[in-house]
């Protein structure tokens, strides 16, 4: 019992430690578009300076959540291989245990791609 208690203690230490190490304090995720003057010469109708703030604003959000899923992913990993160290050879805990960490791989993967092509987008766009 308390090897149990210290295997989770050590676990939520880790897990503590990687959130801790993802995001750097003080750091701006996202940098806000700025208008491209050159390209507005002096319409102000098209560039104005609403539309930008809005845009920072759903590019901040969505990468406020796609942060959030990737820092999930990283929480399930080591979940999954919690579960895989504790299964003590049941096969059905091994299995269960690896597709938690193939699931929250590809879920990792699909979120770091999705922060790429919206980032990618939003910038060639506006």
């Amino acid at each position: 019992m308390k090897r149990y208690f210290s295997t989770i203690i050590t676990s939520l230490a880790i897990i503590l430690g990687l959130i801790a190490f993802a995001v750097p304090v003080g750091a701006s995720p996202v940098e806000v578009i700025e208008s491209n003057n050159a390209a507005c010469q002096g319409n102000t109708s098209v560039c104005s300076k609403g539309n930008d703030e809005l845009l920072g604003i759903v590019k901040n959000v969505i990468n406020l959540l796609l942060y959030a899923a990737g820092i999930i992913s990283v929480i399930v990993i080591v979940i999954g291989g919690i579960m895989y160290t504790l299964s003590a050879g049941d096969s059905s805990k091994i299995t269960t245990a690896k597709n938690t960490v193939i699931y929250a791989v590809v879920g990792l993967v699909v979120a770091i791609m999705s922060f790429a092509i919206v980032n990618f987008v939003i910038d060639r766009l506006f």
